[in-house]
């Protein structure tokens, strides 16, 4: 297993980690590469990294789960974040090819963050 971690400036801003993901897993590695995020408020994702595709990826979750009226604010004020990180989901699992991940020609591995800025720490799994 390897880790990074991935800072943020924004609430909800979509990354490609594809790079630091790739960098991850071993040159001699085939099998499946599992990319997980250990964290409630962020998700993992597979698309295109075309960055105003990534923007209407974010507008998109800020359209369908509105910031406020959510039971949790009570708590800590981040039910939103809780909803769309649920949405996404924290991992994904990708095909690796002789140590390379065995993506499609446009997918790309996306971090997406709910609740930021924040540091997050990504777990890579081969």
């Amino acid at each position: 297993m390897s880790e990074f971690t991935v800072q943020t400036d924004e609430r909800l801003v979509v990354v490609d980690i594809t790079d630091r993901v790739e960098a991850a897993v071993p040159a001699d590695a085939t099998g499946t590469a599992t990319v997980f995020v250990r964290h409630t408020t962020a998700g993992i994702a597979v698309n295109e990294a075309e960055s105003r595709l990534l923007g209407d990826f974010e507008t998109a979750l800020a359209d369908f789960v509105p910031d406020e009226g959510w039971a949790h604010d009570e708590i800590d004020d981040n039910a939103d974040s809780h909803v769309r990180a649920l949405l996404v989901g924290p991992s994904e699992t990708i095909p690796v090819a002789d140590g390379s991940l065995a993506l499609g020609t446009w997918q790309s591995v996306l971090f997406v963050e709910c609740d930021g800025p924040r540091t997050r720490t990504v777990q890579v799994v081969v």
